[in-house]
Protein backbone atom coordinates (compact mmCIF):
# COMPACT_ATOMS: atom_id res chain seq x y z
CA UNK A 1 0.00 0.00 0.00
CA UNK A 2 1.36 3.25 -0.47
CA UNK A 3 1.47 6.64 1.48
CA UNK A 4 -1.00 7.80 -0.67
CA UNK A 5 -3.65 4.76 -0.32
CA UNK A 6 -2.60 4.83 3.62
CA UNK A 7 -3.80 8.82 3.90
CA UNK A 8 -6.78 8.30 1.39
CA UNK A 9 -10.02 9.81 3.14
CA UNK A 10 -8.29 10.92 6.39
CA UNK A 11 -8.15 14.36 7.12
CA UNK A 12 -5.11 15.82 8.31
CA UNK A 13 -5.42 18.18 12.02
CA UNK A 14 -3.42 20.55 10.64
CA UNK A 15 -1.42 21.25 7.68
CA UNK A 16 1.32 23.88 7.70
CA UNK A 17 4.27 24.65 5.25
CA UNK A 18 7.77 24.24 6.68
CA UNK A 19 9.49 27.71 6.10
CA UNK A 20 13.25 28.73 6.38
CA UNK A 21 13.23 30.65 10.07
CA UNK A 22 12.44 26.70 10.96
CA UNK A 23 15.33 25.52 10.15
CA UNK A 24 18.41 24.37 12.17
CA UNK A 25 22.14 25.11 10.98
CA UNK A 26 22.39 22.41 8.67
CA UNK A 27 19.28 23.66 6.52
CA UNK A 28 16.70 20.57 7.95
CA UNK A 29 13.48 21.60 10.17
CA UNK A 30 13.78 21.73 14.04
CA UNK A 31 12.74 18.05 15.66
CA UNK A 32 10.93 20.71 18.19
CA UNK A 33 9.25 22.56 15.41
CA UNK A 34 7.88 19.59 13.77
CA UNK A 35 7.40 18.56 18.02
CA UNK A 36 5.19 21.79 18.65
CA UNK A 37 2.70 21.07 15.52
CA UNK A 38 2.10 17.25 16.50
CA UNK A 39 1.15 19.06 20.01
CA UNK A 40 -0.95 21.60 18.51
CA UNK A 41 -2.57 19.52 16.51
CA UNK A 42 -3.26 16.87 18.96
CA UNK A 43 -4.43 19.77 21.19
CA UNK A 44 -6.82 20.97 18.91
CA UNK A 45 -7.96 16.65 18.26
CA UNK A 46 -7.95 16.38 22.89
CA UNK A 47 -10.44 19.73 23.07
CA UNK A 48 -12.69 19.25 20.47
CA UNK A 49 -13.13 15.28 21.89
CA UNK A 50 -13.41 17.12 25.51
CA UNK A 51 -15.61 19.90 24.75
CA UNK A 52 -13.36 22.29 26.35
CA UNK A 53 -9.61 22.85 27.46
CA UNK A 54 -7.18 20.30 27.55
CA UNK A 55 -3.16 20.40 28.53
CA UNK A 56 -0.40 17.88 27.11
CA UNK A 57 0.87 16.04 30.03
CA UNK A 58 3.16 13.10 28.51
CA UNK A 59 4.33 12.19 25.02
CA UNK A 60 5.89 9.04 24.32
CA UNK A 61 7.24 6.76 21.61
CA UNK A 62 8.70 10.01 19.26
CA UNK A 63 10.62 8.61 16.22
CA UNK A 64 12.72 10.90 13.66
CA UNK A 65 12.01 8.56 10.39
CA UNK A 66 12.89 11.83 7.40
CA UNK A 67 13.38 14.87 7.72
CA UNK A 68 11.84 17.70 6.70
CA UNK A 69 13.04 20.69 4.00
CA UNK A 70 11.81 23.79 3.80
CA UNK A 71 9.23 24.21 1.20
CA UNK A 72 7.84 20.52 2.47
CA UNK A 73 4.24 20.58 2.86
CA UNK A 74 3.43 19.19 6.59
CA UNK A 75 0.30 17.15 7.36
CA UNK A 76 -0.57 15.76 11.11
CA UNK A 77 -2.89 13.65 11.33
CA UNK A 78 -4.45 12.79 14.87
CA UNK A 79 -6.45 9.40 16.20
CA UNK A 80 -7.93 8.93 19.58
CA UNK A 81 -6.23 5.64 21.41
CA UNK A 82 -8.04 5.76 24.82
CA UNK A 83 -10.46 7.92 26.78
CA UNK A 84 -10.38 7.44 30.73
CA UNK A 85 -12.20 9.86 33.09
CA UNK A 86 -10.34 12.76 32.30
CA UNK A 87 -7.51 11.93 30.36
CA UNK A 88 -7.02 10.80 26.24
CA UNK A 89 -3.90 9.03 24.22
CA UNK A 90 -3.98 10.80 21.02
CA UNK A 91 -1.76 8.91 18.32
CA UNK A 92 -0.10 11.26 16.21
CA UNK A 93 1.67 11.09 12.68
CA UNK A 94 3.80 13.39 10.80
CA UNK A 95 3.83 13.41 7.05
CA UNK A 96 5.72 15.55 4.72
CA UNK A 97 4.84 15.83 0.99
CA UNK A 98 7.81 17.68 -1.54
CA UNK A 99 5.97 21.05 -2.97
CA UNK A 100 5.93 19.47 -6.58
CA UNK A 101 5.27 16.01 -5.58
CA UNK A 102 1.56 13.85 -4.59
CA UNK A 103 3.32 10.96 -2.57
CA UNK A 104 3.50 11.53 1.14
CA UNK A 105 6.24 10.37 3.34
CA UNK A 106 5.61 9.59 7.27
CA UNK A 107 8.20 11.82 9.03
CA UNK A 108 7.73 10.81 12.57
CA UNK A 109 4.91 10.00 14.61
CA UNK A 110 4.26 9.94 18.35
CA UNK A 111 1.17 9.72 21.27
CA UNK A 112 0.00 12.23 23.18
CA UNK A 113 -1.18 12.18 26.39
CA UNK A 114 -4.13 15.22 27.44
CA UNK A 115 -5.95 15.84 30.51
CA UNK A 116 -9.25 17.80 30.07
CA UNK A 117 -8.79 20.40 33.07
CA UNK A 118 -11.63 23.41 34.36
CA UNK A 119 -11.12 27.07 34.15
CA UNK A 120 -8.61 26.54 37.15
CA UNK A 121 -6.54 23.98 35.14
CA UNK A 122 -8.11 20.98 37.68
CA UNK A 123 -8.94 18.00 35.99
CA UNK A 124 -12.26 17.17 34.91
CA UNK A 125 -14.42 14.77 33.98
CA UNK A 126 -14.32 14.13 30.06
CA UNK A 127 -18.47 14.07 29.00
CA UNK A 128 -19.22 10.51 27.15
Amino acid sequence: MTETEILAGRDPAIRVTAMPRDTNAYGDIFGGWLVSIMDNAAGLTAARHSKGRAVTVAMDGMQFLQPVKVGCEVSVYTEIEKVGRSSMVIAVEAWRRERHSEEACKVTQAKFTFVAVDDDGRPRSIAK
